[in-house]
Order: structure tokens, then sequence, then C-alpha cells
């Protein structure tokens, strides 16, 4: 395959050819790459911001992460975090930190995936910055939003007696992760193994091309449901929870048997042994949303089979906890990914 080195186009250089192919979609983008800063204007409604930065060896493993996939990840984590806000995400800017490991050609496939996850949610590429790096490829992206004045939704703002919900169906990303994982571990010891992942697409799609839940908030809108808090999950459902509890001084009940699991990630888990429910409360990177509603909406909720009400809020002093599918108690604990603990 033919590579260039990016030393020979320079850093304007490699601007441009990143950029050559940018077709902005929305109005209130009015001015993007190509100067000094962009420029939007969103008509009267409400910025929603939003930034998250992905490091090798931390976040992804190039190992076995694509690097298309992983332009489409970059940009679809962003998203989330808009849709969390109940926001329209409508811009985005990336920063890279490339190492001379890297060539045009390789770029130009992270690229693809970028400009595909800006088609598909039509969001427009506005600007940002290259520059080189001594640890590998790190990756900073910022989303911008609208909002109609007023109706971003917040994590504290859940009320006791509020309906717990959740969209989709959690702890696939983490077991696509372990077979993943166990497929490197194999290849270091016996590279001529070819690797074993027949019939795994699912949870291993879950981990590499997540998508956003811009339907769960399009349905919302159109149901006219706004949800009294919310957030998406990407460290883990125990651990979001345990947000909203603190950050709205709630309690809440959830039930076991309510928790939204496919049968893929099941019988994906019972390979490795391990407890499905496990995965669905600490496995992180499902990019799901996770919301509280007022009792009166439950009606509306139920037209929509992507969303699960898994519990209830309750107060402060009750704590958060699960019933069991026995029927025992327990506290939530959080045990999603922690990305700041000693790797």
């Amino acid at each position: 395959m033919e590579r260039t080195e990016l030393s020979s186009l320079g850093e304007f250089g490699l601007i441009d050819h990143l950029t050559k192919n940018i077709e902005l979609q929305n109005a209130s983008s009015l001015l993007g790459v190509g100067d000094d800063a962009a420029v939007i204007d969103h008509f009267g409604k409400q910025t929603v911001l939003t930034t998250d930065l992905l490091v090798e060896g931390v976040h992804f493993d190039l190992m076995y992460t694509p690097l298309k996939h992983l332009g489409y990840k970059s940009v679809v984590v962003n998203l989330s975090d808009i849709y969390a806000m109940n926001a329209t995400p409508t811009q985005i800017m990336i920063g890279l930190g490339i190492s001379n490991r890297f060539s045009l050609e390789a770029l130009d496939e992270f690229y693809e995936g970028v400009y595909a996850a800006c088609a598909a949610y039509g969001v427009d590429l506005v600007g940002g910055d290259t520059t080189s790096s001594q640890k590998g490829f790190i990756i900073s992206v910022t989303a911008i939003g609208e909002v109609a004045p007023d109706k971003f939704v917040k994590r504290n703002t859940a009320q006791k007696g509020d309906l717990l919900c959740v969209s989709g169906d959690l702890g696939g990303a983490y077991v696509g992760l372990l077979f993943l994982e166990r497929e490197k571990r194999i290849y270091r010891e016996s590279p001529n193994v070819q690797p074993d992942l027949e019939g795994e697409s699912y949870v291993i799609g879950r981990l590499l091309k997540p998508e956003a839940r811009k339907d769960i908030v399009d349905f919302l809108a159109e149901s006219a449901i706004t949800p009294t808090s919310m957030m998406d999950i990407s460290d883990g459902l125990s651990s979001e929870i345990l947000h909203i509890c603190k950050d709205s001084n709630v309690g809440c009940v959830i039930y076991e048997d309510k928790l939204p699991i496919s049968e893929d990630m099941k019988k994906a888990a019972f390979k490795f042994e391990i407890d499905p429910t496990a995965c669905a409360l600490s496995g992180g990177e499902d990019y799901e949303l996770l919301f509280t509603i007022p009792q009166a909406e439950y009606d509306k909720l139920v037209l929509n089979e992507q969303i699960s009400v898994i519990g209830y809020m309750t107060e402060a002093e009750e704590g958060a906890n699960i019933i069991t599918k026995g029927g025992s108690k327990h506290a939530i604990t959080a045990q999603g990914w922690n990305h700041l603990k000693a790797q």
C-alpha cells in the first residue's frame, strides 16, 4: 500500500488535504474551516458545548480498532453528550496529536469515519488543529449543539417518584472488549493463529461502532416528554445512576429483571463465565441514555420498545439500591471504568 509521509505536506497542507471535501449542512454554520476561527449563529437558540479526549493506549487500542471505526466513534461519543442534554448537535471540531507512525493514507482512513459520522448525524466539521505527538495518537473532539431556550436537561433535577429509564441494551461493549483483548493475547503468543470471533459481531460492533441515541431524543420530543434529568452511559450504568442520585439529592430502586440485556450479550458473557447483570451494571461505553420522567408520562413511553423502565427515584436517605431476581436488596456500587487509575 502506498505510504505518504505527513512531513511531505506540512501542517497546513495536511489540514487542507483532510478538509478539502467539507460541505456545510447546517444554516447555523456561517464560516467553517479556512479562517482563524469558525463562526456559528444559532438564531436565538441556546448553545451546548462538550469536549472529549481519546488517548491511544488508554481509550483505544489500534491493534484491534480499525482507523475508520475510530474516526466514527470519536465523533459519536461527543454527539452522545449533546443528545444527553436534550439538544441537537450541529458542529464539531477535531484536534489531533499524531506520531510519525501514521501516514497520510492512515489519516484519510480515520477521516473517512469522521465524515461518515458527520453525514449520519447531520453535523458539520468546522475546524480543529494538528500537532506532532511523541505518545502515539491523541484525539480531541469538541461538539457544539443547539437547544430551544431553557429546554436543556441536566443531571441534578431528578425528583422523588420519577421513573428511571434507559435506552437500548447494556453491557455489550464491555463483552466485546473482552473478546478483542482475548484475541490480542492469543495473537501475541501465537501470531499464526486466526482470530475466533464467529457469531460475536453484535457485541464487537457495540464497542467499535457505537451509535448516539438521536432516535430517543427525537421520540421524546415527538411525544412531548421532557425528562426531568438525563445523561449518557459511558462509564457504566451503576456509576451513572449514582451520579444522578448524588447530583439530584435523591435515592433510587432498580430491578435486576428490568435491566435491558440482549440475548447476544448474554450468550457472549456466559462464554467468559461472567454474570450478564454485572456486565450491564458495570460495563462502560454503551452510550445509551439514562433518564428520569414523571410517572404521568409512562403511557407515552411504552410506545417505544427501545426504552426500558428499570426503577424509580426515592428519598435520598433510602440510598441507591437494586432488587435482585431472588428478591434481595443490595446497595448499588460504582464499579464502572476509571480511566485515571493506574493502568
